[in-house]
């Protein structure tokens, strides 16, 4: 267009503007008949989500609002000014539908941003506001990290029934074509639905249109923070029941993963929201603690066996024969020299006995050696008679030892073969308790 063209479409826009509000106001429903309802359409378009507080349960988002109505007021003949279509004017100037968020959790109770509104000569007015709301949604955390959440954004007007304000959605679903991705949540929809509720203290129907965002977590960073960490010290709690009892650093190693998983639990809990429902991983790290509390209590039990001294009374034989000669083939415990495969003799047996026995006896200890050719028992000095009593005390005390070393030898291979059985029955409890949590997630 030439200036001169220019120029005569700015005077008719602004005869058009003094025009249409010479005498109209916004505080009144615009309609010709106030007994029937003004239909007004909404559309929201998720551009972001801000943030997501499981333990206040508030989602923060940003919205893009679009309202559009008709204001029976505000018509114009476009040939009259110029062939002007559409104005855009400052949404002060006209009435607006007081559609609010319901489920609102923002302190302010912010609202949507003054923005200009399209007016166009029919009538028709098209609102499109940016909005950063805080909604309240109920988090389900137990599943936690492998979750999914449900967060419905309800909006309606807080006024009108709809008998005067009809709200309805443009669309079945919130447009997503200008989301930027999220770091931790994935959107799989935005579903619109329109409600007519009838509320306890009105007995008007009043309308809404909600939308249900459906959010998936994206579970990497708290698997290869929280999940992962936990099941490489979970398999190092049994290597306890491995470690020698004479070490000293059994239950230390008990007491050290327990706390490490104290502090996993500690930062899990933080983030959750103080609820019944337990999220899936902390039932993990209850479960693992609980299972290490029991190997720290059962490795101090059999470091007592471990340590029986000589005034242990002997095996008895069941355990003997369970212990000693079953669990130890089964969990592969064999001697130096020995083989798990190799027939082994029943230990504190006859031949055993035989030969402590045997080993302990001395050239000349018994009746036979002190009647021998060459010391006939008629002739010996008194001197040889004290020295024979002495030769056999050191002989029943030679035996005596011999008998508790034996003793005590039993008591730490029966702590060694429970140690072995302990280790492998705890190392098969976490690899189902982690198969199990994993199937759960799944």
């Amino acid at each position: 267009l030439s200036p001169g063209c220019r120029g005569a479409q700015g005077r008719f826009a602004y005869k058009l503007l003094h025009d249409l509000f010479a005498n109209y106001s916004s505080a009144l429903r615009p309609v010709e008949d106030t007994d029937r309802a003004l239909n007004v359409t909404l559309q929201v378009t998720l551009s972001q989500i801000i943030d997501m507080d499981e333990r206040n349960q508030v989602l923060t988002s940003y919205l893009w609002v679009r309202q559009t109505w008709l204001d029976a007021h505000l018509a114009w003949d476009k040939d009259e000014y110029g062939g002007i279509d559409s104005i855009r004017i400052p949404s002060s100037y006209v009435w607006r539908p007081d559609i609010i968020l319901y489920n609102n959790a923002d302190e302010r109770f912010g609202g949507s941003m003054e923005t200009n509104v399209v007016l166009r000569s029919d009538g028709h007015i098209r609102w499109d506001s940016p909005a950063i709301t805080k909604s309240s949604c109920k988090v389900d955390v137990s599943y936690f990290p492998f979750d999914g959440q449900q967060c419905r954004l309800t909006f309606g007007s807080w006024t009108y029934n709809g008998n005067q304000l009809d709200l309805r959605n443009q669309l079945d679903s919130g447009t997503l074509t200008d989301f930027v991705e999220n770091v931790e949540w994935e959107v799989l929809g935005m579903p619109a639905t329109r409600n007519v509720i009838t509320y306890g203290c009105c007995s008007e129907p009043y309308p809404d249109v909600t939308y249900t965002l459906l959010l998936r977590r994206r579970a990497s960073f708290y698997i290869f923070n929280l999940l992962l960490p936990c099941i490489m010290v979970s398999f190092l709690a049994p290597l306890g029941f491995y470690l020698p009892a004479d070490s000293g650093e059994k239950v230390s190693l008990g007491v050290t993963v327990l706390l490490a998983l104290t502090v996993f639990q500690l930062l899990v809990a933080e983030s959750m929201p103080p609820s019944e429902s337990v999220p899936l991983i902390g039932k993990y790290y209850i479960a693992t603690m609980t299972m290490i509390t029991a190997s720290t209590a059962l490795t101090i039990f059999i470091m007592n066996v471990h340590h029986c001294g000589p005034g242990a009374r002997p095996v008895p034989p069941w355990a003997r024969r369970l212990i000693l000669h079953h669990m130890a083939r089964l969990c592969c415990v064999h001697e130096v020299g020995e083989s798990c495969k190799s027939p082994r003799r029943a230990p504190g047996g006859r031949g055993a006995a035989g030969d402590a026995e045997g080993a302990g006896e001395s050239p000349g200890e018994g009746q036979g050696g002190a009647e021998g050719p060459g010391c006939p028992w008629g002739h010996c000095l008194c001197h040889h008679r004290a020295l024979l009593s002495n030769v056999g005390y050191i002989a029943g005390c030679f035996r005596r030892h011999r008998a508790n070393q034996r003793r005590t030898g039993e008591w730490k291979k029966v702590a060694k073969v429970m140690d072995r059985f302990f280790m492998w029955v705890f190392f098969l409890m976490v690899f189902l308790m982690s198969v199990l949590v994993l199937g759960n997630a799944a």
